[in-house]
């Protein structure tokens, strides 16, 4: 299970990189809850739809991940992200993501965003 799990989250890092929606929502459970701070949790496969389409500040960008880890249905991922906000910025972001699954799909997820470096 361990590796199906961390295999999940290094795939949705891929996607989401190469800006393939349908498949990163894949990844997803249908009740789907997401936490980044500051944020109001995006509750559900079609709000997520949403974020990533419009509501998302990112316009491309790479993730490099530093940590994966895997405890029982948790992953837990460190890195930083490189890319370009839609307002033509470039940002470099520490951040840890933590994921929680059911039914083989990420049920979970909470974001946690460190300071820009660039």
């Amino acid at each position: 299970m361990d590796d199906r799990l961390r295999d999940a989250v290094l795939t949705y890092y891929q996607r989401v990189d190469a800006g393939d929606l349908d498949g990163l929502l894949a990844l997803f459970h249908p009740e789907v809850r997401y936490e980044r701070g500051g944020r109001d949790p995006i509750e559900g496969i079609d709000a997520l739809r949403r974020f990533y389409q419009a509501e998302r500040l990112i316009r491309e960008g790479r993730h490099q991940l530093d940590a994966v880890l895997v405890e029982g249905d948790q992953v837990a991922v460190r890195g930083v992200f490189r890319g370009i906000l839609k307002t033509g910025e470039e940002v470099a972001v520490r951040f840890a993501d933590f994921y929680h699954f059911r039914d083989g799909l990420i049920w979970r997820r909470y974001s946690y965003f460190m300071d820009r470096f660039v």
